[in-house]
């Protein structure tokens, strides 16, 4: 298995992550079980050097010695002398998920971890599903944060939710507009942003290019955002600031990534799968797609100025 396992393991792969568990920790479970898939191979035979070795002389009465040629195996390459043949991986990680989120990280492995940096480059979009819940604000925006204030909820509708969002996917979609630097005077600009396909040209606070309700029962709402360049926290800040707009309150329950750039929850690999033919095989699988996804999303945007 070794060298020739080490060489089905360049590239990227997603792993599902469970709430109240770190990236770090994700990361170096990983590379635990490969390592442990690495050794377990078979390694080859020992080499043999002859040695003479004293012995007693065949057919001989008397207590005679003498020298005999004889093959033994060197140990130089025993497991019990020479240790583990891998002692450790390098493994990128992609866009984080803090501890309390779940959901889908990419992951790279040796040469792997050039390709992260192209999907940095090239400002993918990532769905998340948000659990809201009103009546409530805290401290962290988290369910379980310190209580800060409790209000009403009675007079919220979901035709209001969705007023509010309609006027945030709208004022996102003005700032993508503006960090993309797109000439919307042109045909090519203007037909990138209909399709939805307008980047920005570097790094930019964080920008919503869709946000809908899913589920609207109070006081509890599940809300579907496709974003870039966010954080989880910010996600959060989105639920407490649309209860204020709502003129009540919220605090986020769950925050569930099920999209990041090619990868969705279909690609994810569970816990159960972190091992090193399931990551083997998802790793050749998903190589083709991510060779032309990268090409495709890192050619020059048209349009910009």
């Amino acid at each position: 298995m070794g060298l020739d396992g080490l060489a089905r393991l360049h590239g990227l792969f997603a792993a599902y992550k469970p709430p109240g568990l770190k990236w770090k920790h994700l990361r170096d479970t990983v590379e635990l079980q490969l390592l442990k898939g690495l050794n377990a191979g078979k390694r080859p035979a020992s080499e043999h050097r002859v040695r003479f070795l004293l012995g007693p002389v065949e057919g001989s009465e008397e207590k005679e010695l003498t020298l005999t040629a004889t093959s033994v195996p060197t140990l130089i390459d025993h497991p019990l002398v020479r240790g583990p043949a891998f002692t450790s991986l390098k493994i990128g990680m992609g866009h984080r998920l803090d501890a309390q989120a779940s959901g889908v990280l990419v992951l790279g492995v040796g040469r792997g971890r050039r390709l992260l940096t192209d999907m940095y480059n090239a400002h993918l979009t990532k769905d998340y599903t948000v659990h809201g819940l009103l009546g409530k604000a805290t401290d962290d925006f988290c369910e379980d944060g310190r209580l800060v204030e409790k209000t009403t909820y009675d007079h919220v509708t979901r035709e209001k939710l969705e007023r509010i969002l309609s006027l945030i996917q709208g004022s996102h979609q003005k700032a993508l507009v503006m960090y993309s630097n797109a000439d919307l005077q042109t045909q090519e600009a203007y037909e990138m942003a209909v399709s939805g396909v307008l980047r920005p040209m570097n790094k930019s606070p964080m920008l919503v290019t869709g946000i809908r309700c899913l589920q609207f029962a109070p006081p509890e709402f599940l809300l579907e955002v496709q974003c870039m360049h966010e954080t989880q926290k910010q996600l959060r800040r989105l639920v407490h600031e649309i209860g204020l707009e709502l003129k009540s309150t919220a605090v986020c329950t769950q925050v569930r990534r099920t999209r990041d750039g090619f990868f969705t929850l279909d690609d994810a690999l569970l816990r159960t799968q972190w091992d090193l033919p399931s990551i083997q095989d998802a790793i050749q699988s998903a190589a083709p797609r991510v060779a032309a996804e990268l090409e495709k999303n890192l050619r020059p945007g048209l349009g910009t100025q």
